[in-house]
């Protein structure tokens, strides 16, 4: 059974429909890239498979967990789900160390010790366990972004979600996060990304998944999505993003 099951997806905006039957799987240790141009639905998408938004119809589970069903406990069932977002959400006022324990007590009800010894440990993995004691203001872009992660990565979750979460960053900053994102899927851990970063797609994916208006457009590996690709919509994308000086 795949760990991430999504079946006839929609979501409107009012008049606006976002997400046009989207139907695909994860299974558990796959990373799935999300491409596709601006205003495809990608980021809403991944946001109705954590519901933060609530879809307008259709299904989602994660695990065993039916994330669209009225009963479920979603405070519970996204304790399992971590993401990563553009901008990096971190509480200004409190420490590197401190952004990463404070949901652990809070959510998860860990002592103090267990989250701080949590929260070192994802620090060490994302490269910066000796920024600890710094605020985010002392820290550059792509640092403030590998804090998120290992503040996500502190929650044990079972699933990352990551939405274009180089977008913000100095083109010199990328390659640090997305070195770490490369670690994370050395490691197993199952991930739906939403990025332009080419590369990363063809190097670290198990598939991707153009989407367009809506729309899933094309799915598969990297090597035949990105080198031959068999919808005329996919090659425009991919001639426009793969040419020199865009990847």
């Amino acid at each position: 059974m795949p760990f991430v099951e999504i079946r006839d997806l929609h979501k409107n905006f009012g008049s606006n429909e976002v997400l046009r039957g989207i139907d695909f799987d994860v299974d558990a240790g796959e990373v799935v890239c999300l491409v596709g141009p601006s205003g495809s639905g990608k980021s809403t998408l991944l946001r109705c498979v954590n519901a933060l938004e609530t879809p307008t119809s259709g299904s989602v589970r994660v695990g065993d967990v039916e994330m669209t069903d009225p009963d479920t406990d979603l405070d519970a069932a996204r304790r399992g789900i971590g993401m990563v977002f553009q901008h990096f959400n971190l509480f200004p006022h409190l420490t590197v160390l401190r952004n990463v324990t404070i949901a652990q007590q809070r959510v998860l009800r860990r002592s103090r010790a267990e989250a701080s010894a949590a929260a070192v440990e994802n620090l060490r993995r994302v490269g910066l366990a000796d920024r600890a004691d710094a605020y985010p203001a002392q820290l550059s872009g792509g640092q403030q972004q590998r804090v998120a992660i290992a503040r996500a990565l502190a929650m044990r979750p079972s699933l990352m979600l990551f939405d274009e979460p180089t977008s913000a960053l100095d083109p010199e900053l990328v390659g640090d996060v997305l070195s770490v994102m490369r670690s994370l899927a050395d490691d197993g851990m199952t991930m739906i990304v939403v990025t332009h970063e080419m590369s990363f797609a063809r190097d670290v994916a198990s598939r991707i998944v153009f989407m367009d208006a809506g729309r899933v457009i094309e799915t598969g590996p990297p090597a035949e999505v990105l080198t031959a690709p068999k919808h005329e919509r996919t090659k425009t994308f991919l001639q426009r993003v793969l040419s020199p000086g865009r990847d």
